[in-house]
């Protein structure tokens, strides 16, 4: 065969080459995913990354559980000790003494109590004052969950009522009189109303989704662990204004040893347009556990990627571009969110008054006090791990309504054990037992309140939901002393009732169980409806 030169190989080739191949649309865009896809398929659900960040930001539990628990300690009536004929050592009160005959063991510093003589007719100052610190609580869930959506941020939010804690702490230990202390009090409560909503956010929200409900019931032992941390600490600082300062420089520390280590929330970074910061945080995690995050993998929000839905292309937002905000208004205003807030603002209403009623009907127990604080937080932690261990296992839904119920029927029975059982020393025993019984599943239900909630809304306005179920928590919560004043079994009967009907508002929620945490109201409009579940 005759060889074929250069020349003759140019004359036969086209004059007009064929066009390229335009590229794949598979290599030309990166895949979008959501957090929660991202994490389940690159990062890691819960990896050594998560598990830091969630031992670090949980720390702050303790930390508003000094702030809150304190008082039981701090407003405490001391014993007394005769000094003359005018005093009755067997009295269990002073009332009556004549002055000079009698005197405070441990002196006027012991408590505020001692201090400023808040008995007899003053006795009710001593409830003012936690009423007032609930209703700063109140004030602060809300302000500080709508700024933790926003500007702030949960880590900025964080920062900023830490700093205010450890501030209004060491100042309520030089109250000079009752009225300065009961305003520091109401600051304080302002402060800490945002600590627990912010670091449960901050803490879970990078968590996967299979992972997120364990570690939500988790951050509760170190709440329970702050209480009983708190005892020891007042059993070695007797002196109130001491306790005081004793009890607000943990709050310092955080900020100087522990906040430093915290990153913020990619989520929070995605909605406000903040892609590359949330990419940044998101290959942190994916590095530190062992994986690998793909270069054509970019995060973007749920309304952008539900491809199960008709989304009309002009009405995306473009994360790179713009910020998107929500409030309670637009909770309000879609009807989905609307009902779910009315349900889990009820809920935490009447779960409030039972789990602070309860407790406070522990307190009032004639044994030591260290010892009795001490049980009581040790005592709700096998709630906690039972919650935990049945969270994926039956839902968040049946066991809401089923640790509500447990803990109203336990309630009911207390408030007519005296009606069935004629013996008063059988039937006291009875119902301590029923109490305990009742505060056992209350505490399980009180917590996986704040997951369920936090799954029930958009990262937008996720923080000012929980802050609005945190803010009727805290009304609860100063509603709870007046119930246990009326005696007797009234209170259990009330108990029982709130305990019955919150689980009956808990059936109208709907299950949020390896349900996605969806960033954007549309996102979650679409995500939600008949259509995407059939799809």
């Amino acid at each position: 065969m005759a060889s074929t030169s250069p020349s003759d190989q140019n004359l036969r080739s086209p004059l007009l080459q064929p066009p390229p191949s335009p590229p794949s649309k598979e290599t030309d865009e990166p895949e979008k995913l959501t957090i929660d896809d991202m994490l389940q398929k690159h990062c890691g659900e819960f990896g050594p990354w998560q598990l830091r960040h969630f031992v670090l930001t949980s720390l702050a539990w303790a930390l508003e559980a000094f702030h809150t628990m304190v008082v039981i300690f701090a407003d405490r009536e001391p014993d007394f000790k005769c000094l003359s004929a005018g005093c009755y050592a067997t009295a269990k009160t002073v009332c009556g003494f004549e002055p000079g005959s009698w005197e405070w063991i441990g002196g006027l510093e012991s408590s505020t109590v001692a201090q400023w003589g808040l008995v007899c007719g003053q006795k009710f100052k001593v409830g003012l004052v936690q009423s007032i610190f609930f209703g700063g609580c109140m004030i602060g869930a809300g302000i500080f969950g709508h700024l933790s959506d926003s500007k702030l941020g949960r880590k900025g939010s964080l920062i900023v009522v830490c700093i205010l804690n450890a501030l209004f702490g060491c100042l309520t230990a030089l109250s000079p009189n009752y009225w300065t202390y009961l305003i520091l009090r109401l600051l304080t409560g302002f402060s800490t109303g945002g600590v627990g909503l912010c670091a449960f956010v901050l803490a879970t929200e990078p968590v996967g989704p299979t992972k997120r409900g364990t570690a939500g019931m988790s951050t509760f032992y170190f709440f329970s662990t702050g209480i009983a941390l708190l005892s020891g600490i007042a059993y070695v600082f007797r002196s109130w204004r001491v306790l005081y300062t004793a009890s607000s420089i943990p709050s310092i520390l955080f900020l100087v040893l522990v906040l430093p280590f915290i990153s913020e929330s990619p989520r929070w970074y995605l909605v406000r347009g903040r892609v590359n910061e949330a990419m940044k945080i998101m290959s942190a995690i994916a590095k530190s556990n062992g994986h690998h995050l793909p270069d054509r993998v970019i995060l973007a929000l749920d309304e952008e990627t539900n491809n199960s839905c008709s989304i009309d292309e002009e009405k995306k937002l473009t994360t790179k571009d713009q910020a998107i905000t929500g409030s309670l208004i637009d909770v309000i205003r879609s009807p989905m969110t609307r009902i779910r807030l009315f349900l889990t603002v009820g809920i935490s209403f009447l779960c409030s008054i039972v789990y602070y009623g309860l407790s406070l009907n522990v307190v009032n127990l004639e044994t030591d006090l260290y010892l009795t604080v001490l049980l009581n937080a040790v005592a709700e932690m096998p709630a906690f791990t039972i919650t935990a261990v049945l969270l994926n296992k039956f839902g968040r839904k049946p066991l809401a309504v089923g640790t509500q119920w447990f803990s109203g029927v336990f309630c009911l029975f207390g408030s007519l054990i005296g009606i069935l059982i004629g013996s008063f020393g059988v039937w006291k025993v009875i119902r301590m037992i029923c109490g305990v019984l009742g505060i056992f599943g209350m505490a399980g239900t009180y917590n996986l309140l704040f997951i369920y909630t936090a799954e029930l809304f958009p990262t937008v306005v996720r923080n000012a939901a929980l802050g609005c179920a945190t803010q009727a928590a805290q009304m609860g919560a100063i509603l709870a002393p007046f119930v246990v004043v009326l005696g007797g079994g009234l209170p259990f009967a009330v108990f029982a009732v709130c305990g019955i009907m919150s689980g009956f508002l808990a059936f109208y929620l709907p299950e949020t169980l390896n349900r996605p945490l969806y960033d954007t109201m549309t996102g979650m409009e679409n995500g939600e409806s008949d259509q995407c579940r059939l799809v």
